[in-house]
């Protein structure tokens, strides 16, 4: 006797959620998350010198491995401007905006100093980021969360002792500080926060940029450009 035909079951295609990658190379530091609405699912942070275009793509490869989500999983892309490394800055761009033309995902650029200020931002009051920006000089700039969370100096270049100069009475100061910019800061009655306090800069940019992106307020990938405080120099320096 025949068989009865049994049409073959549909075969079921799994939908994997969705995630954000956050793309920070702006310093030797790289960090790199995978998020799902800004919540933190994978993270990784390393110490890659200038050698970041080589070892950005395998470290997001691998990361997606761990959580086995396909490129294809990524509906939006988070990346640092900067300022900082040049070669780091434009390795982690190149990747950004590749992924976002590529898979036509939104990305956000948040820059650097407001990433490292954010990890303070339940402190209240004058927060103040700074990084070595090279020639004795300083990037610095100052965010308040009062009343939301908001800049109130922009990103810009000086020396220390313009730096101090301009601060905000009572600021908490982060970031690249060494011992002797930190004793000046707290004979000045500034507070100093622990340099481990802004390592996870990725995480950081994610969550800045989860809330960026749900507001409507996206780059577009043709336009996005790194901040950098100072053109790269050319030539043989003195």
């Amino acid at each position: 006797m025949r068989s009865p035909f049994v049409w073959p079951k549909p075969s079921v295609v799994s939908v994997p959620d969705p995630l954000e990658l956050a793309v920070d190379t702006a310093s030797a530091t790289a960090s790199i998350a995978l998020t799902r609405e800004g919540a933190l699912q994978a993270e990784m942070t390393w110490d890659a010198g200038r050698d970041h275009s080589r070892q950005l793509l395998p470290a997001v490869d691998g990361l997606l491995a761990r959580l086995e989500a396909p490129k294809e999983a990524l509906r939006a892309v988070f990346v640092s401007r900067g300022p900082g490394s040049y070669a780091g800055i434009r390795a982690g761009m190149s990747v950004a905006k590749g992924l976002a033309f590529a898979l036509e995902v939104p990305i956000v650029g948040v820059g650097r100093l407001e990433t490292e200020a954010y990890a303070l931002a339940a402190a209240g009051g004058p927060i103040v980021a700074v990084h070595r920006a090279g020639r004795s000089d300083l990037a610095w700039a100052a965010y308040t969360n009062d009343g939301g969370w908001r800049e109130t100096v922009a990103p810009a270049l000086a020396s220390a002792d313009e730096v101090l100069d301009a601060l905000p009475d009572g600021s908490l100061v982060t970031g690249e500080i060494d011992d002797a910019l930190a004793s000046r800061l707290i004979e000045r009655g500034h507070r100093v926060a622990s340099g481990a306090a802004t390592v996870r800069r990725a995480l950081l940019l994610a969550e800045l940029g989860w809330r960026r992106m749900q507001a409507g307020d996206v780059d577009d990938p043709k336009t996005l450009v790194p901040l950098y405080l100072r053109e790269p120099a050319i030539g043989p320096q003195s």
